[in-house]
């Protein structure tokens, strides 16, 4: 686990001076903080799937084409098409990165391409700029470079999860047959991951504007620093439910995560169009508090009944950390705290019934308004109203 955790640190290291070449302008600077670490559930899961579906369809057609095809151009590249050939080795194995490829345009349930989707539909919220300087076309009232963003934003997310499907080989049995290709799926998951992650690094530094180029880059950055937030045992699993924790650690991880990337690229959009800094706070206030909701409508899904949700009980889950703190007594009786093997059904059932689940719900319509006051700053459009149905779909539990 360090040794791949120190893999993507050197190439996001790597990656910043790169661009900072590519665009030829200000010097990109980047305060490193300590690297703690944890991993949250994956961004765009719902339980509520036909509203979910139907909210993302009628945006789409808004922006003028499903955000489903937006990475073919990288997908049909030789390149990949060579990965795509040896990852053939990979079949009949457990490797999780043949169910990422399966999943990577669409899962059955819910399109992937979410994030990419929200950046082009607050591009067409916010209007055209006013600048004359900008000299670009719009199409369906978005400018070409925030539809390259968009593209990016989904290679960048990709690339991500590709990265996060490295099996630590340290946790398999010497005897496990399986190993060998165990080894070899982690070096198709680096390429891969590595492949896309350089492709958007690339489409970012062609963007030919520094303050993205450094704001986007702060977000993968902060991709990686969620790998270290939170205790950890010796194979990189999150730890732990300690009685310390509070709810704004679990905001922190959940921005590093998820919330980050999605609120910085919302206003990486406004600044591509030349808007003011008040449309790009409100894009990124709208970006920050609809992943922190989603991220609670996540982790509430095991104790609403959705066992089709694909969501897991977890110690890290916000249910779990307000349940501590409004009873910690009983948590360290359940045997909750500081305690590497929790009984996951005993959490789900105990907490299930527990008044932690309605201040829950409560703080996902806290964040699910702070989105929707911040979109309540643009002008009425069909674009902002696709973005108010996304957020309702995502606040109704």
């Amino acid at each position: 686990m360090a040794h791949w955790q120190g893999h993507r640190m050197g190439l996001f290291r790597l990656t910043v001076p790169l661009l900072k070449r590519s665009c030829g302008r200000t010097a990109i600077s980047r305060h490193f903080v300590t690297w703690s670490q944890v991993r949250t559930a994956s961004f765009w899961g719902s339980s509520k799937v036909t509203d979910w579906n139907k909210a993302v369809s009628e945006a789409e057609k808004i922006v003028g084409y499903p955000t489903s095809f937006m990475s073919l151009r990288c997908l049909l590249s030789d390149e990949l098409s060579n990965v795509a050939m040896e990852m053939r080795r990979l079949v009949g194995t457990k490797h999780p990165l043949l169910k990422m490829a399966r999943k990577f345009l669409y899962d059955g349930k819910h399109a992937i391409h979410t994030r990419g989707l929200l950046v082009l539909l607050m591009s067409k919220a916010a209007g055209p700029c006013q600048d004359e300087a900008l000299s670009e076309t719009m199409n369906s009232g978005i400018y070409p470079r925030q539809r390259s963003l968009a593209e990016i934003i989904e290679m960048i997310n990709t690339a991500n999860l590709i990265h996060k499907g490295v099996v630590n080989i340290a946790e398999l049995q010497p005897s496990d047959g399986s190993v060998e290709d165990m080894h070899f799926g982690n070096k198709m998951s680096v390429l891969s991951g590595d492949f896309l992650l350089a492709n958007a690094s690339t489409g970012l530094a062609a963007l030919n504007h520094t303050y993205v180029v450094e704001l986007i880059s702060s977000a993968i950055g902060d991709l990686v620093e969620a790998e270290f937030v939170g205790p950890r045992d010796k194979f990189g699993h999150p730890l732990l439910l300690s009685d310390q924790a509070t709810i704004d650690d679990w905001e922190r991880k959940a921005f590093l995560s998820s919330g980050s990337l999605i609120a910085k690229s919302c206003k990486a959009a406004m600044m591509l169009a030349n808007h003011d800094k008040v449309k790009q706070e409100m894009a990124y206030a709208f970006g920050k508090h609809t992943a922190l909701a989603h991220q609670l409508k996540e982790e509430l899904q095991p104790y609403l009944g959705y066992s089709d949700s694909g969501v897991t009980v977890t110690v890290q889950g916000a249910p779990a950390i307000l349940y501590v703190k409004l009873h910690p007594e009983k948590a360290k009786q359940f045997g909750f705290i500081s305690n590497p093997d929790v009984n996951s059904k005993l959490l789900r059932r105990v907490i299930k019934n527990s008044d932690a689940i309605e201040q829950a719900k409560q703080l996902l319509q806290i964040h699910g308004q702070k989105a929707l006051s911040a979109l309540s700053t643009f002008t009425p459009s069909d674009a902002r109203s696709a973005l108010e149905k996304i957020v309702n779909a995502i606040v109704a539990v």
